[in-house]
């Protein structure tokens, strides 16, 4: 199925690419999935999709509501993990001096709204398993990685019940972040 799954992240920063990334993803981006035949796919979006054609099967609804419902949800998870990122870098990456804490702000105030939204609507997951909910359940193990300060479980109570339902799951239990 896949010679390689190109998820190398030691010492890897936008200042400090990775020639070995770079070579499968010329965005310089994790992860990267190089398939058998050499082809290189990238973003966790394309990768997904992919992954769901070859047996995953059921992540990506053919049609009607529930679809949208999936890809809103996944939209929603995929702008958290963006700027929550943003706001890392910001303040990790950029050197002191050079910081714009109102940028590191406002990103994190687009997730903040993000997480906002989506407690208002996850009584609504369920037990559903598609794009949608595990893109969820994985912004949200990202936000605890990396802004634990945040505290956004006592501010979505409801979202933090669900995430810890659907947080017993082995695929996710296993592709949890940690430090490299």
């Amino acid at each position: 199925m896949a010679e390689k799954i190109n998820c190398v992240g030691i010492g890897l920063t936008p200042v400090n690419p990775s020639d070995d990334l770079n070579a499968d993803n010329p965005l310089g981006k994790i992860p990267a999935l190089v398939l058998d035949d050499g082809t290189s796919l990238y973003d966790s979006r394309v990768i997904c999709e992919y992954l769901d054609t070859q047996g995953a099967g059921g992540l990506f609804l053919v049609d009607g509501q529930s679809r949208w419902l999936a890809l809103q949800r996944q939209a929603c998870a995929d702008g958290i993990c963006d700027a929550a990122i943003l706001a890392r870098y910001e303040g990790f990456v950029r050197p002191e001096e050079k910081r714009w804490n109102d940028w590191s702000d406002a990103q994190k105030n687009k997730f903040r709204r993000a997480l906002v939204a989506l407690e208002s609507g996850c009584a609504g997951y369920g037990d559903t398993v598609d794009i949608g909910t595990l893109s969820v359940a994985i912004a949200l193990d990202y936000l605890d990685f990396r802004y634990a300060d945040e505290a956004w479980r006592d501010q979505c109570p409801a979202l933090a019940e669900w995430h810890n339902k659907i947080s017993t799951r082995a695929s996710l239990q296993n592709t949890m972040p940690h430090e490299l």
